[in-house]
């Protein structure tokens, strides 16, 4: 008897959802977008979480933004205790009066530390024409704690179907 390799299973379940995805992402419209962004820190009163900014983003995409940080957690390495990792959420009006919705995920270095992050931001839809909305930004950028400033730079693709 033929013993099954457990390797052999995951490639070929790999292969498959990586077609399926390739599929159905073939039927949207990507636009690749590359841009900045600048916001401030909100005050806390009217954050629903530890850490609330708002401003704006030009670029590829255009408007303004608000994020609100839901999670903030340990990074497991006792030497960089500064660096955390964070989820949220962000909402960006845009100019045509459409919101684009999305998932942030990202790590942010809080003082006593140098103040760098970094984001991976997946749309999870929006309204009007954004409705829909899927695609992924990468974001790096500097925390200033003491101006109460988030300044930086994005890249990747927005898609409608």
């Amino acid at each position: 008897m033929r013993k099954h390799h457990p390797l052999g299973f995951v490639v070929l379940a790999t292969a498959i959802v990586c077609a399926q995805a390739a599929r159905a992402s073939a039927d949207d419209h990507c636009k690749p977008v590359v841009g900045s962004f600048e916001a401030k820190v909100q005050p806390p009163e009217g954050c629903a979480g530890p850490l609330c900014t708002a401003g704006r983003v030009w670029g590829g995409i255009q408007g303004n933004y608000a994020f609100t940080m839901h999670n903030l957690m340990p990074n497991g390495e006792p030497e960089v205790p500064t660096i955390l990792f964070f989820t949220g959420h962000s909402t960006v009006s845009l100019k045509s009066g459409d919101q684009v919705f999305g998932t942030d995920t990202g790590t942010i270095d809080l003082p006593p530390g140098q103040g760098g992050f970094s984001s991976l931001i997946t749309f999870t839809g929006g309204t009007g024409a954004m409705a829909n909305a899927s695609g992924q930004i990468r974001l790096r950028g500097e925390f200033d704690p003491v101006a109460g400033t988030t300044s930086g730079d994005y890249l990747g693709a927005i898609c409608t179907p």
